[in-house]
């Protein structure tokens, strides 16, 4: 860690490679974690000398260049959890069982199959993961009925789940009753939830691409390292992307409208229920006085002296 700053504890824990930024918080928030012997709170920021321990273990932050970290493709078969909990049966850290501490870069459900990407660097799993990068992710599916006319455009037009509409997508038929599906969001068993609104159900899902890296020739089980131009690409790809939120600029704030000045004769506001009297003669006010009657001279359908401006209402 670089001695001139300091930098948050939760990403100093996540780049030392024990877990994600948003599991250091939790470990944080549950009391799991001491700097320099003593409990710190979510927010805490560590220097170079600072001494971290977690779970009673002390780790090490990361080297600046990332020499350190481990990048890894993985082929999840059907069946294993994507969690890092190993108190979980088939848990994926105990299925690769590699000799780092580390974790997945988002999910891939227990029944789906096929490509997830898994790390030791926290840093780099906020900055994949956050939304608004729009990164994609192909993958196979293949439903329990042949595919109707129509189902395609619908597919990729967007399909009402989960109290949204999905963005629109990529989507094209491979064969009677499979298709190829590229998302850029990841909503919870988006393409089941798709499907089954169109009255299909998934047979099979096998992810087969994430970004620039491709699931390939890896059998089920298997995994790989990522090659130098695989990495050169994902970091290009990230390279204006934030791992921390907050630093979005706020929406400038709708302007109020400002109160009209105090009118002298208000005093002279009508009872409700009550006509308003004037002698014989007197002229009468126009329509923005206090009395709010219309001016008994003016010519039936001139219009009023003083017109609402469109600025005065509200915007929508």
């Amino acid at each position: 860690m670089n001695a001139s700053r300091s930098i948050r504890l939760n990403k100093f824990i996540s780049d030392s490679g024990y877990c994600s930024r948003r599991e250091a918080d939790k470990l944080i928030d549950t009391n799991q974690v001491k700097v320099n012997g003593r409990r710190p709170e979510l927010g805490t920021r560590v220097e170079a000398g600072d001494v971290v321990e977690v779970c009673g273990q002390q780790i090490q932050g990361s080297f600046e260049n990332k020499a350190d970290r481990v990048y890894i493709a993985y082929n999840k078969p059907v069946g294993i959890t994507c969690t890092t909990e190993q108190s979980v049966k088939g848990n994926i850290v105990d299925a690769i069982d590699h000799d780092q501490r580390i974790f997945p870069i988002g999910r891939l459900d227990k029944p789906s199959e096929g490509l997830i990407l898994l790390t030791s660097d926290g840093d780099i799993v906020n900055k994949i993961l956050r939304a608004e990068n729009a990164h994609e992710k192909e993958y196979l599916v293949a439903v329990n009925k042949a595919i109707a006319p129509g189902f395609i455009e619908k597919m990729s037009r967007g399909v009402p789940i989960l109290d949204t509409v999905t963005k629109p997508c990529k989507v094209r038929a491979v064969g009677r009753s499979t298709f190829r599906i590229t998302l850029t969001q990841g909503l919870n068993r988006q393409i089941r939830r798709m499907c089954e609104y169109l009255g299909y159900e998934v047979k099979q899902l096998v992810r087969l691409r994430i970004m620039n890296v491709e699931l390939g020739k890896l059998k089920p089980g298997q995994w790989r390292n990522l090659t130098r131009q695989e990495m050169e690409q994902i970091n290009a790809a990230i390279a204006e992307s934030r791992s921390e939120s907050g630093g979005d600029k706020p929406r400038a704030a709708k302007k109020k409208r400002r109160p009209a000045a105090p009118n002298p004769r208000a005093s002279q506001v009508k009872k409700p229920g009550k006509k308003s009297r004037r002698p014989t003669g007197q002229p009468g006010r126009g329509s923005d006085g206090a009395s709010g009657k219309r001016n008994s001279s003016r010519k039936p359908g001139r219009p009023s002296s003083k017109k609402s401006s469109p600025g005065s209402r509200g915007r929508k």
